[in-house]
């Protein structure tokens, strides 16, 4: 049931990449909050054919000046009474990461409530696919202020400067990088077989977790970033936000790659971003700060 004031602020500003072609970026998170009801600005932080790792492609990033002009007329925009929320994923220059803070900013002044959900995109099993500097200037600049962060484990380990190989260093790399909530993807499971998302907030440690799918398309973590925020925002808890979350982003995974779609087919399956069907399990582990397991 969606909990939402209909006066509530329901806008959400998503400040990522722009394919071309696929369900990448924006074209993941801006299909997934729309479908679920939120109105969105979505802001392109670089525009690109289709994501990169089909191959080369043209690379147009909005110059550092123009980006930040555009950033602060929206901050000025007589409309920032309508968001609820930012979500930044893949920036395109380290001066891009001043704006976003910025605007998170102008936001928060505006409505001390909204979530600003930071996905560090900069890498995965190859390790860092961004330039040093872009990776460092979310690191400074973005995690600090973020609400929540959602970084694959690949990701924080980057961020934690170790390897993660259980749940329970994921919790502990996690509580160090801070903020506050933090949503693994990739996380390691307990379960044969499996791979998780793994959610530690102030008081609770969640780990959702399904079977492993081999070779998946790439928009992953920008369609669980989006999905987990709108549940958020809908007033879901944190446990049913996270399994609902996981069980719809897997249930999409599994019938992209059944179809030997090369994208997430998004479009054909958005029913599941609402009523996902896939079963996920969820365990509450130990959270350090509290020194129980439920």
């Amino acid at each position: 049931m969606d909990n939402r004031d209909a006066d509530a602020p329901r806008a959400v500003i998503v400040v990522s990449s722009h394919v071309a072609r696929g369900s990448v970026g924006n074209r993941a998170a801006v299909f997934a909050l729309e479908t679920l009801g939120f109105p969105v600005w979505a802001v392109p932080t670089i525009v690109l054919p289709y994501h990169l790792g089909h191959g080369k492609g043209t690379k147009i990033v909005p110059p550092p000046d123009q980006f930040a002009a555009l950033m602060k007329d929206l901050e000025r925009s007589p409309w920032m009474g309508e968001v609820a929320g930012v979500l930044s994923g893949f920036i395109g220059d380290p001066a891009q990461a001043d704006a976003i803070a910025s605007l998170v900013k102008a936001v928060k002044a505006r409505n001390p409530k909204a979530l600003y959900v930071c996905d560090p995109v900069m890498g995965d099993f190859g390790g860092l696919y961004v330039p040093i500097a872009v990776a460092e200037a979310i690191r400074d600049k973005l995690m600090p202020i973020a609400d929540i962060a959602t970084p694959n484990r690949y990701e924080l380990e980057w961020l934690s400067g170790a390897k993660l190989d259980t749940p329970q260093e994921v919790i502990a790399a996690a509580l160090e990088a801070g903020p506050p909530t933090m949503l693994v993807t990739s996380a390691p499971s307990l379960m044969a077989g499996g791979t998780g998302n793994l959610l530690l907030t102030p008081s609770e440690a969640l780990l959702v977790e399904h079977r492993v799918i081999e070779k998946p398309p790439h928009g992953l973590g920008d369609l669980t970033g989006a999905v987990f925020l709108a549940r958020l925002l809908s007033g879901h808890a944190s446990a049913k936000a996270l399994q609902t979350t996981t069980a719809a982003v897997f249930e999409i995974l599994a019938r992209t790659t059944k179809r030997g779609a090369d994208e997430l087919t998004l479009e054909t399956d958005a029913e599941s971003l609402s009523h996902p069907m896939a079963m996920v399990s969820l365990r509450h582990l130990t959270h350090p700060g509290r020194g129980r397991r439920a």
